[in-house]
C-alpha cells in the first residue's frame, strides 16, 4: 500500500458518499412539502409498489436492519401514513400497510422522480449515463450484500 492509496481523491467510496448525501439533500424540498423524510419516502416507495408487506421484507428491500426500521415505522404510524398489524399467518411477524393518508400521498409524490431526474441531467450527463450508473451500483450492492 502506498500513501497514494490513502488520498481522499483516490477513494471510490467518497464520490459515492458525497453524491448520495447531495441527492438526498436534493429530495429535501420536495419531501418537506409532504412532511416526510427521505427514509420515510423510501418506505412509502416500497409500500406504493406493494401494500401490506412485512417489516422483514421492507428491511431487505431497503437494506436496513429491523432495529433501524422500527423507530422509523413508529414515526410513520404517528403521522397516520401506515398501520402496523401482527400477521395472521405468523404472530411474530408485523405487517405494514398504508393508511388512506399514505395512499393519497402517492399522487402528491408522483412528480418527484422526474423533477430530480431533470435536475441531474445536463449536457455532460445524459439519461443513458444515469441508467448505466444505476446498473453498476446495483451490481455493487449485490456484491456487498453477499459480504455482509
Amino acid at each position: 500500500m502506498s500513501s497514494e492509496d490513502l488520498k481522499l481523491s483516490n477513494q471510490v467510496c467518497f464520490p459515492l458518499y458525497s453524491a448520495s448525501r447531495l441527492i438526498t439533500q436534493a429530495y429535501k424540498p420536495y419531501l418537506d412539502k409532504l412532511g416526510i423524510t427521505y427514509p420515510q419516502y423510501l418506505v412509502l416507495l416500497v409500500l406504493w409498489e406493494k401494500d401490506e408487506v412485512s417489516v422483514n421484507e421492507i428491511s431487505q428491500k431497503l437494506i436496513l436492519k429491523t432495529n433501524t426500521l422500527s423507530p422509523l415505522l413508529q414515526r410513520m404510524a404517528k403521522l397516520d401514513l401506515i398501520q402496523r398489524n401482527r400477521s395472521t399467518e405468523d404472530e411474530r411477524s408485523v405487517v405494514i400497510a398504508l393508511t388512506d393518508n399514505g395512499k393519497k400521498m402517492k399522487a402528491d409524490a408522483e412528480y418527484i422522480p422526474q423533477e430530480l431526474m431533470n435536475n441531474l441531467l445536463s449536457q455532460s450527463v445524459e439519461l443513458d449515463d444515469v441508467v448505466q450508473l444505476k446498473l453498476l451500483l446495483n451490481q455493487w450492492i449485490e456484491i456487498l450484500k453477499q459480504k455482509d
